[in-house]
């Protein structure tokens, strides 16, 4: 990991201050970015969540699914976890913090939005990160890559339907045109560019691709801060009013890391896999696709939602959380491998 994926949290919290210094003092600039939309898309972010998205989907090989059946019970373990446990589990989360807990001391008007900014949180799996997560944890490359590509698959089909549902039995209303043009704009053109891009690279050779991504992977990054700092500068009010609004949502979401990777743990353990695809099983099964959660609450509910607002705080505890998690993974390794065959 290099120096600004490791300090990444750093990076978001100056961020933030940025963006809610920025907001203060030049609100205008920040309404009329905030008003360049079409179907509730603001397209300036649809640019910046290209210039991040795109680069960590050249990373993935579509061709790598075929390695499925090689690692098919940590494989079934992630998808379990990924797409039956983490979405719902989320939910209710948010209903038991969000809802109850935490009530007396949100903003009303917000709670809804709060929850359906966890949902979305939780109903994408991590892309890109993992591959560091997976490397620290010594795990086995092949799983990690045709795991992500599983997944990438999956959330084509899968992010829209599952993020509607959880949605509408919370009584959150959703606009499901926005919902299926956020999808269409962040998921599907991404991975096909990403796709044809990286079949274009490779005919030129390995190392035309290698190049590319490491000319990409600080825009990627800068992007992500540069779309912190534009959602911060909406939500700069808010949070100076209610500081502690983001270390309320930050319990939820920690919670369910810490759960998930734990729960993916256990059940790998259960079944025998080998530790060096548990690591990155429980890592993947854990983590989240925060660019596309930040993307699509934007698009859904506004720079100024509390939706908006759960997202980043994702980012905000991304990194610290899974390092401490590749901590307890690594740290267990003697313990997982007793009576496992």
């Amino acid at each position: 990991m290099g120096v600004f994926e490791r300090y990444l949290t750093l990076w978001v919290a100056l961020c933030i201050v940025a963006g809610v210094a920025l907001g203060h003092v030049f609100p205008a600039p920040f309404h009329a970015i905030g008003g360049i939309e079409v179907a509730q898309v603001n397209l300036p972010v649809a640019v910046l969540v290209w210039l991040m998205i795109i680069p960590m989907l050249l990373k993935i090989d579509f061709g790598a699914l075929h390695q499925v059946r090689e690692h098919w019970k940590g494989i079934g373990v992630t998808l379990f976890i990924n797409w039956a446990v983490k979405p719902f589990s989320m939910a209710l989360l948010g209903w038991v913090f969000v809802s109850t807990v935490f009530r007396p001391y949100l903003p009303a008007e917000q709670l809804d939005s709060y929850i359906a900014g966890l949902i979305l949180l939780a109903a994408a799996p991590c892309t890109a990160m993992v591959f560091v997560w997976s490397n620290l944890t010594d795990g086995e490359p092949h799983f990690t890559l045709s795991q992500v590509a599983l997944n990438d698959l999956i959330m084509v089909f899968a992010f829209a339907p599952i993020v509607g549902l959880l949605l509408g039995l919370s009584s959150i209303t959703v606009p499901r045109n926005t919902l299926l043009l956020s999808v269409l704009l962040y998921i599907v053109v991404p991975v096909i560019i990403a796709q044809l891009w990286r079949t274009a690279l490779l005919a030129r050779g390995p190392q035309a691709l290698a190049a590319t991504l490491a000319r990409l992977g600080p825009l990627s990054l800068t992007a992500l801060l540069a779309t912190l700092v534009l959602l911060f500068g909406f939500q700069g009010e808010q949070i100076i009013a209610q500081p502690l609004v983001i270390l309320m949502l930050a319990v939820p979401i920690t919670i369910q890391v810490y759960f998930n990777s734990g729960l993916a743990y256990l059940l790998n353990k259960r079944l025998g896999v080998a530790h060096c695809v548990a690591g990155p099983s429980a890592l993947i099964g854990a983590s989240n696709f925060f660019e596309l959660a930040v993307a699509a609450a934007i698009s859904l509910f506004g720079f100024q939602s509390g939706a908006a607002l759960a997202t980043v705080v994702g980012v905000l505890i991304e990194v610290p959380v899974m390092l401490l998690v590749v901590k307890v993974v690594n740290a267990s390794k003697g313990w997982y491998e007793e009576g496992v065959r």
